[in-house]
Parts: C-alpha cells; structure tokens; sequence
C-alpha cells in the first residue's frame, strides 16, 4: 500500500531538510521526499497543504501505563494522551520504576498492541524489590546485588533500552548496586538514566555522581528532567557542570519538560520532611491530583494525613523557576520529555501536553531556533536511544509521522483538567497508518513495543 502526504513542509531535522514537497509512504515504511507534484501514485492521499510533515514525537521519559488488576489488560491512559499530542514512540521504566515484569511488559505490547510504540527501561527499583530489597533507606547484601545483576542482565537481553534509577527515591542504593547494574549497559552502547540522589542545593553533587559512574563503568548517561532536579536558582551552574563533564568525555545528556511544577508520590522520598525543608516552600505549594484531597493545595493536616494514609496519591509541587526551565530547553544537551505520570485522567498536564507546549511556546516564539527545536522533539532521542529507523524521515525508515498546523498547535491540559486533547495536530501515523485524525483516535493498537537492537 502507497500513501502520499501532499503538499507539505516536510521537516525533518536528521537530514537537515525543511522544504515543500510531498512525502510517499509505502508498507508502513519511508519511500522518499518529492518535489511537488513529482511522487509516484499512490492509493490514498492525505492533503498536508498549508502543514508542518515531521517525525512522530520521540519521548524518551514517561511513566508507562500499568495493567488493570481487574481485567488484566494494559490501560492506556497515558497511551491515548501521548499519542494524540503527536508522540509515536516513548520510554517507560524511568526513575528506577515498572509497572511489573518489564520483560513480559514487552512481550504483551508486541502481541495485542498499544497506541504508541513503547519501549522500556529495566527499573533499578523494581529489580532491587524483586530481589529482596524492600527497604529504601537501607543497603542490600552482596547476594541480593548478584541477583539483580542476573536479573537486569535478563531484562536488557529481553530487549530493555538500558537501565534507569530514582536514587532519590531510593536513597539506601549503593555506589555498588549503580555500577553493577550500569555496566552491564556499556558493551551495547545502552542508555543508563537517573533521577538522581539530590536535587536543589545538593543536585550538584548527585549529578557528579553520575559522572563518576559513567567514568567508571563507561556507560552512557542521561539525567532525567533536569527541570525539576536543578530549576530552583541552580540552573546555570548545573549546566555548566554538565558542559564540562560531556567535555572531559562523559557521553551525558539531559531531558526536561516544559513546566514550571512537579510531580511525583506524597509518600515519595521528595516530601520526606528533611527534604522537603529544602525547597524553602509551605505546604500550600503542593497540589494534591488524586485521592481523598485531590484538587485541594495542602496543609500540615493535609500532608500528614496523606503521608501516612494513601502514599500513592499524585500530587503536583509549583516550586520550579521559569527562568531555569527556560535556560534548560534552550541548552543543546537538553531534549524534550514529558515525565507523564496519572492515575486514570488525574495526574500532571505533561502527560496530554508537553509536546505541543513545547512548540507553541518555545520554538514558535523563537526561544529555541526551529530546527534545533524540532531536532529536540524526536532526532535527538532516537539518535540517544539508538533507534536508526525513527525519529526521521529517511528512506526505509519507519512511518512514524505527525502532522501538524505550526501556527495552531498548542497544549490545552490544565491543572484542573490534565488530560485534554492539545489542538492543532491533524494526524498522527504510526507504522504509515492514521492512528489519530483532528483530536480522535481512529486505531488504538497500531503500537508495538520497541526493544534494542531490534531492526
């Protein structure tokens, strides 16, 4: 089957092309580029006249859908918001967490489906768990670190994208646990992700850590949203620090999404009192997404409730700097990613909205040049995460493509309202077949899971 894309400006940052013309799809694969009216025939035309023809988004931190323990079916509900703000494909098991077995988590994805190709990290939290170690705030034994050296080593050749941690969230890990499971990324080039130990005052040490971790095991690292680790006045230094890391040899890069608030667990690491005093905030700061005091801002009564009651409650923190999330987004080590986390539609707007937020407010402005500021929506990720047939629009490549009105499209998911569909995005593509047309889901199941190494 032939699909042409007619008329648009096809931009696609990998190949530094940003031109009119048309773009042939054939067997869900990339044909070519054409000069207008010069491609072949094809058996369905799409008229793109007037709009912007890019690789589908590439979000390379989110928090991945969990099974419903009821039917037992993989929920979609972060799923249907990344794909209807253009995202084709997206990491999960970022901050050292899965919902389960990563490994089985894969293998159901490739065989019923999923509305956006997904691809996992192995989480160094759930493997640390499945081997024992329940206690966050307290070491493991030399044998529980064998066994979740066996264990990551099974994830990864099942097709994990790398390993990731939240040692924040754990802080009893180990600089032994970290390099174990890091080096087993190192021979295949695999990505390893952190949120890391600390972050405000103390983030600078917790990323150097990262650095200390790649210099000795040679992996590869990433350090998640960075936003929300260092935009609270550390900014600019953190940066440089990272500059000077990438410059002394270290393969590191960073991801952040364009929000000036958090989100993340009540009963989380983060708003443990001693560091939570670190943010220098009341707790009218907190925004409370789900449970018996979603959409009420906390107070001591609130948060001690919360905390000892229902620890898996979303909360949303509005403690981050504008001016260092900006700085962030526009830094060349810096792509796009969402950190969508909801229960159901409750949860953080980043989920429904970060992509094209990013867009209206930070390429259309001119913060962030175009081609640079599309490079960091897909190129850039694919080119980290190893995947040579997304996130561009070479011949062979895969047909992940969104569609999108440059003038029109923007996030509309609020506070209130997180999961409201943005505006703007005609067609969403996976695989050469419309996934999303005008805001509606037409084939929810076009996604598979996306393993390394895999061709």
């Amino acid at each position: 089957m032939k699909l042409l894309i007619k008329g648009g400006r096809i931009v696609d940052p990998a190949q530094n092309m940003d031109r009119l013309g048309d773009l042939l799809v054939e067997n869900g694969k990339i044909a070519g580029a054409f000069a207008p009216g010069k491609a072949p025939e094809a058996d369905r035309t799409i008229d793109a006249f007037g709009r912007v023809v890019a690789p589908g988004f590439i979000d390379i931190h989110m928090h991945e859908d969990p099974f419903d323990p009821e039917t037992g079916e993989l929920r979609q509900d972060i799923s249907r918001s990344m794909l209807l703000m253009g995202v084709t494909t997206a990491l999960g098991g970022n901050c050292g967490d899965n919902y389960g077995d990563p490994r089985k988590y894969l293998d159901y994805v490739d065989a019923h489906g999923n509305c956006m190709n997904i691809g996992l990290f192995a989480g160094h939290t759930w493997i640390r768990e499945a081997c024992g170690g329940m206690d966050k705030y307290a070491p493991v034994s030399d044998s529980q670190i064998d066994a979740m050296e066996r264990l990551a080593a099974d994830c990864l050749a099942a097709g994990c994208m790398g390993v990731s941690f939240g040692v924040k969230y754990v802080p009893g890990t180990s600089p032994e646990e970290m390099t174990r499971l890091a080096a087993l990324c190192t021979p295949s080039g695999r990505l390893v992700t952190s949120h890391v130990r600390n972050d405000v005052s103390r983030v600078f040490a917790a990323v150097k850590e990262m650095d200390d971790l790649a210099k000795a095991t040679g992996c590869r690292v990433q350090i998640s949203h960075i936003g929300s680790m260092g935009g609270y006045g550390q900014m600019k230094q953190l940066l440089r620090d990272v500059e000077g890391y990438a410059a002394s040899g270290t393969d590191i890069m960073c991801d952040c999404y364009p929000y000036t608030a958090f989100s993340t667990y009540i009963g989380s690491t983060t708003y443990d009192p001693e560091n939570y005093a670190e943010y220098h905030a009341p707790y009218s700061a907190i925004l409370m997404s789900t449970g018996r005091y979603a959409g009420q801002r906390c107070t001591k009564e609130i948060y001690d409730w919360e905390r000892a009651n229902a620890p898996e409650d979303i909360t949303v923190g509005f403690l981050m700097v504008e001016e260092d999330v900006d700085m962030a987004l526009r830094h060349p080590l810096v792509m796009v990613g969402s950190d969508g986390l909801r229960h159901g539609d409750q949860g953080h707007p980043r989920a429904a909205g970060a992509f094209p937020r990013y867009i209206a407010e930070y390429i259309r402005t001119g913060k962030v040049g175009f081609m640079e500021g599309m490079a960091k929506t897909a190129s850039l990720a694919a080119e980290r995460l190893n995947l040579p047939h997304k996130g561009n629009l070479r011949p062979g490549s895969d047909a992940d493509i969104v569609i999108f009105d440059y003038d029109a499209i923007r996030d509309t998911a609020t506070f209130e309202e997180p999961a409201l569909v943005p505006e703007g995005i005609d067609y969403v593509l996976i695989g050469g077949e419309i996934a999303a047309d005008h805001g509606q889901i037409v084939k929810e199941k076009l996604g598979r899971a996306v393993r390394f190494g895999a061709k």
